[in-house]
């Protein structure tokens, strides 16, 4: 995937995000998410921080004393409308957060796409080529997800796009399973 077409799958599945985040009640707002601790409304928070700077970073950090999880908290009163703005605000932009690249903002809007879909019980569909590209690029880092690490002796096959790493015992998903896996969700069965 090149890089046009790697920001055009960014910027589908913000606008696919925001159009979903549209249609949530007050209620689905409030309930859990994959991601621990965090809420819905949490989720869409921060990911209005995919376009921050450095400075911003700092400053957000300062104000609540060093930490992340707080500062999103702290983002997410904001009006839902305001926050499914930013995120369809940045449609068209190739800014991204400096200390990552943009392979990275793609894995951050795919996978908390499904951190919220899947406890509403929504289906929200994944770009099979861009969940392979940041599948790939997941497995590859070491720092946060350790994917090689947690998995050896596996080898994680999808079902429904080419993509296969890891040797060992198969471990055969469709891609966007696969994809919540390498980054350590823990997906509800059932």
């Amino acid at each position: 995937m090149n890089d046009d077409e790697l920001w055009a799958a960014i910027d589908g599945q913000r606008e696919r995000l925001a159009t979903f985040f549209d249609g949530l009640s007050a209620e689905e707002w409030s309930r859990p998410s994959l991601c621990d601790r965090w809420s819905v409304r949490d989720v869409a928070a921060h990911l209005t921080y995919a376009q921050i700077t450095v400075p911003e970073i700092m400053l957000e950090v300062l104000r609540t004393r060093g930490s992340l999880y707080k500062s999103t908290i702290r983002r997410a009163q904001r009006p839902t409308g305001e926050l499914v703005a930013s995120i369809r605000g940045m449609i068209g932009s190739r800014k991204h957060v400096a200390v990552v690249t943009p392979r990275e903002t793609l894995i951050d809007i795919l996978v908390h796409s499904q951190d919220v879909a899947i406890p509403l019980g929504r289906p929200f569909d994944l770009d099979r080529e861009a969940a392979v590209v940041a599948a790939g690029r997941a497995w590859e880092l070491g720092y946060p997800f350790r994917a090689r690490r947690r998995f050896k002796g596996r080898k994680l096959v999808a079902t429904d796009a080419d993509f296969v790493r890891g040797e060992g015992e198969p471990v055969e998903r469709p891609i966007g399973e696969l994809l919540l896996m390498i980054t350590g969700r823990r997906i509800p069965t059932g």
